[in-house]
C-alpha cells in the first residue's frame, strides 16, 4: 500500500502536543476504533520501548504490538508493528509554527496479510479515510482542553 500522509494545525504548544501523541496509551482517547494500549516496557520512553494495543477494524478484533523505532524528542517519535495482521509503521511529526500552535503529521506505511490482502483495493481507501477521521478528533480534543498525557 502506498503511504498515508496526513496533517493537522493545533492550537496548542509543540511540546504539548508532542507528549500526547508519543504516549500511545493516549490512542484510545483519539483514534476510532482503539480500544486499548498499553506500554509492555518500562520508563523512561524511547527507541525500543513497546506497547500493545486492542483495536476494531472492519468487524474484526486486531491485537497488535509495536516497537518505538525513532524518537526525536519533542519532534517526531516512529513505530514499527512487531506483531499483528498488518505489518505498519507510523512516523507523526509535530512542528512548532509559533505563538502556541503546531502541526502534527503523520505518515502511516504498511501493506495488508491474510484476510485483509483480499480487500486490499479498498482497504487504502478505508485507512486514509479512517487517519484524517482519527487526525481531525485529535486536533478536536487538543483544542478543547489542555490534556495531560
Amino acid at each position: 500500500m502506498r503511504p498515508i500522509s496526513v496533517g493537522v494545525d493545533v492550537e496548542r504548544p509543540a511540546n504539548t502536543v508532542f507528549e500526547f501523541v508519543s504516549d500511545f496509551e493516549n490512542n484510545p482517547r483519539w483514534q476510532r476504533g482503539m480500544t486499548s494500549c498499553r506500554w509492555t516496557s518500562p520508563p523512561p520512553r524511547g527507541v525500543g520501548s513497546t506497547y500493545d494495543q486492542v483495536a476494531g477494524f472492519l468487524g474484526r478484533r486486531i491485537v497488535s504490538s509495536f516497537e518505538v523505532v525513532e524518537h526525536l524528542p519533542g519532534r517526531r517519535v516512529k513505530i514499527t508493528s512487531t506483531a499483528g495482521p498488518f505489518p505498519i509503521t507510523e512516523t507523526r511529526t509535530v512542528q512548532p509554527l509559533g505563538e502556541g500552535r503546531s502541526h502534527v503529521s503523520a505518515i502511516v506505511e504498511g501493506d495488508a496479510g491474510g484476510f485483509f490482502r483480499l480487500a486490499a483495493p479498498i482497504l487504502r481507501a478505508l485507512v486514509q479515510r479512517s487517519v484524517r477521521g482519527d487526525y481531525a478528533r485529535l486536533k478536536r480534543l487538543l483544542e478543547r482542553s489542555a490534556p495531560s498525557s
